[in-house]
């Protein structure tokens, strides 16, 4: 006979961990206890040496499907004798010197609880909170740790004495399900009018009456609200749009089930993977050419040949989508720009504007989250956006952190990230700072992961730029409370991110494209090539520079672009004219010649932009990215022929990469009436081929034979693919992202990467 305590470090709380434990010794005849603790779960074992060995290998080898097993410490202990196993009363940390629980994130309806949800003789047949150990919320309904039911917003539903056995049971799915609830206990949906006043009436069946009737609702779900509406009524998709003040940005859509969207979508093994992950993420499909005829409205995601698809996350959405019968806009309950809405009143004050109807619910959200964004590439998934269902689980750090550190982000697609040890914990989307709401949403999660993580950083990291919003607020706290802070520059930490994601410590080539970041150099960056690790880089390659005509007005005008990159080259902007007016040409070639208001960029997006303009696809844009967008959707229409070509000058050790051949040869296509298609195509093969010169010249220079591909323009699947084909040709290995985006969501991983290895710049 012998005793152990081990000690499991990890996701392993909120997963149904301590109740597979209960089973485990249970099946293996041991007796002893389980807890929650605030490192994470404490077993103390004790049988014959053979059984604790098993016990031991399957507890590692086979935990639950939705758990982390970070590692593990065993110790020998005396005997006792216990008379059975148990199941102890969480420690809640009191007087412990350190907490470090990895909270898990939330976990979509399982099947077992999907076939109670419809099956009339379970006592909670259409319960729109029926959940278990395998599903349900956890990060949104976390209040404070060890995750136990009174720390939780559960805490103001007491059990019923049903709920109270199940949770009791050994036996049962629902043996310690923190979130355990039915009709006669739990949570309780309501839906309201406008004003806020209940509605008679069954709530899905008085709701699914309003949608088909060409109604708006916003529908509460677990990280917040949702705006919904009929995907396939073409009007109330126009006044949704009227109505948010989203002009053309594509909507996301919810169907039923995967054969539902793929009678509207092309679906592909690893994207089908993708819909169904316990995550729920939108999932970034192709549009079939002939749809079914519940396929979405034109005006779901218009000119795009991609559909952003999601399935039900929770029962009530399942309940939702099973009496609607067809697919459902599901798109963020804000307004353009603000965060997503997640408290009731505000909701009903913010969202009364836009929607008819709402269905809630007595369950409090404790943390706003909103959907993920993903899509895959050649069978592997690529990120656009990491939110609900995969925040906040680590990313192991290359480095670990001499000191709790607090990573804030850049100004756009804003995550923060916090450091412990080896653990890089990145928030949910908060989204664009730009806006007030946003920022205070901002600090306010900032607060709650410190608490719920129970880290407090002692170092800031910010991005280089001054005006950033997450920049004052990483050198005003740090003022304010006496704490370090560390500048990081854009592309070092999209580099960084990347490399965090695969563990490298070795020196890499880091290209790293993108609209704009802060230069050290004073200039706007964006089309960088960056040698060296997490500790240190140079800049060994870029694009050359052009004007930025107006800042910011440039992105959203990419007639601007195109002209500062035409007069660059010496050609006429006659074409450009014709379309936006010579008065405005004329305007901001005078602001370009003086230099007001025109800062320099090697913007990889904003030579995008100008290559849009050329090709006459958009002089204007509603939202950032979209003409990149459009050009790698145009690109995909026609096969690759040739590339326009490029120049590589060298200027001490630095490369500049001459874009002026490929804006010259662009103007030409244009000029002989080339499709778009083809010059887009063109385009993305000339970007190629100058990341495969680029880099087999740095690799003569340097000897390093690993890169890393980072920054949002790397969220183009055409451009992307071929890199990384042209680059492992060239015996290059290759890395890309697979867990953050490579976008400005990615940055603060980056940053406490950058942080955890020690910054110096070169």
């Amino acid at each position: 006979m012998q005793r152990r305590s081990i000690a499991v470090r990890g996701i392993v709380q909120g997963v149904g961990f301590r109740p597979f434990v209960y089973g485990l010794a249970s099946r293996f005849s041991l007796t002893g206890f389980v807890r929650n603790d605030p490192l994470g779960v404490l077993i103390e074992v004790e049988g014959q040496v053979a059984e604790l060995e098993r016990f031991e290998a399957e507890l590692v080898g086979s935990p639950p499907s939705h758990s982390t097993i970070d590692g593990y410490v065993t110790a020998a202990l005396p005997v006792r004798g216990d008379a059975g196993f148990r199941i102890e009363v969480s420690d809640s940390g009191a007087g412990h010197a350190r907490v470090d629980v990895r909270v898990s994130p939330d976990l979509a309806t399982c099947d077992a609880c999907l076939a109670e949800l419809f099956d009339p003789s379970n006592r909670r047949f259409q319960y729109p909170f029926i959940t278990c150990t395998a599903c349900g919320p956890r990060l949104t309904i976390v209040t404070g740790v060890p995750y136990d039911r009174q720390r939780t917003t559960m805490a103001v539903f007491p059990m019923c004495e049903a709920c109270q056995r199940e949770y009791d049971n050994p036996g049962d799915r629902r043996f310690h399900a923190e979130p355990i609830a039915c009709a006669a206990c739990g949570p309780r949906v309501r839906l309201l009018d406008r004003d806020g006043a209940p509605m008679p009436g069954e709530p899905f069946a008085r709701l699914t009456a309003a949608l088909r009737g060409g109604g708006i609702a916003a529908v509460k779900g677990l990280g917040g609200y949702h705006l919904a509406c009929d995907a396939t009524n073409e009007t109330v998709v126009s006044e949704l749009r009227r109505r948010k003040h989203r002009d053309e940005k594509p909507f996301a859509v919810m169907f039923e089930s995967t054969e539902a969207a793929a009678a509207a979508c092309r679906i592909d093994t690893a994207e089908r993977e993708l819909l169904a992950a316990s995550s729920r993420p939108i999932v970034l499909l192709p549009r079939r050419a002939s749809p079914g005829p519940l396929a979405p409205a034109e005006g779901v995601a218009p000119g795009c040949p991609n559909l952003g698809v999601m399935l039900p996350s929770t029962p009530l959405h399942h309940l939702l989508m099973r009496e609607m019968g067809r697919p459902l806009v599901m798109t963020s309950g804000n307004r353009s720009h603000e965060p997503i809405a997640y408290q009731d009143a505000d909701a009903l004050t913010r969202l009364a504007p836009i929607a008819d109807v709402f269905l809630t619910h007595d369950r409090e959200i404790r943390v706003r989250c909103d959907d993920g964004v993903t899509r895959a590439a050649r069978g592997r998934e690529l990120p656009v956006r990491r939110s609900r269902g995969q925040a906040p689980r680590p990313v192991r750090l290359p480095f670990p952190c001499a000191e709790p550190v607090l990573a804030v982000g850049g100004q756009l697609k804003n995550t923060f990230a916090l450091g412990r040890g080896r653990d890089g914990f990145v928030s949910h989307h908060i989204g664009d700072l730009d806006e007030l709401s946003a920022y205070r949403a901002f600090c306010r999660d900032i607060d709650l992961y410190e608490r719920l993580l129970a880290i407090e950083p002692r170092v800031i990291v910010h991005d280089l730029h001054p005006g950033y919003g997450s920049t004052r607020y990483a050198v005003e706290r740090a003022a304010a409370a006496g704490l370090t802070t560390m500048a990081v520059q854009h592309h070092h930490a999209h580099v960084a991110s990347c490399m965090a994601e695969h563990g490298l410590s070795e020196p890499v080539i880091g290209v790293a494209f993108d609209g704009t970041g802060y230069g050290e150099d004073g200039t706007v960056w964006g089309g960088e090539f960056l040698v060296g690790d997490a500790r240190s880089v140079h800049r060994a390659a870029h694009l050359r520079p052009v004007a930025l005509p107006g800042g910011d007005q440039a992105v959203r005008e990419p007639w601007r672009m195109a002209l500062a990159h035409l007069l660059d080259a010496g050609l006429s902007p006659a074409a450009i004219e014709q379309r936006v007016g010579k008065d405005c040409v004329r305007t901001v070639m005078r602001m370009i010649e003086r230099g007001v208001n025109t800062p320099r960029t090697s913007s990889a997006g904003r030579l995008f932009d100008a290559i849009a303009a050329i090709a006459g696809v958009r002089d204007h844009v509603s939202f950032e990215g979209q003409a990149a967008m459009q050009l790698e959707w145009l690109a995909g229409e026609v096969d690759a022929d040739r590339g326009y070509p490029h120049h590589l000058e060298p200027e001490g050790d630095r490369l500049t990469i001459d874009t002026r051949p490929i804006i010259t040869e662009a103007c030409r296509d244009a000029g002989l009436g080339r499709s778009p298609a083809t010059i887009a195509r063109r385009f993305h093969v000339a970007l190629a081929d100058v990341v495969e010169s680029v880099c087999v010249r740095l690799r003569e220079r340097t000897g390093i034979g690993a890169v890393v591909l980072s920054g949002g323009v790397f969220l183009n699947v055409i451009l992307t693919l071929d890199c990384e084909a042209r680059l492992s040709r060239a015996g290059f290995r290759v890395f890309g992202h697979r867990m953050v985006p490579p976008g400005d969501g990615g940055v603060s991983l980056g940053q406490l990467a950058v942080a955890a290895g020690g910054i110096t710049r070169s």
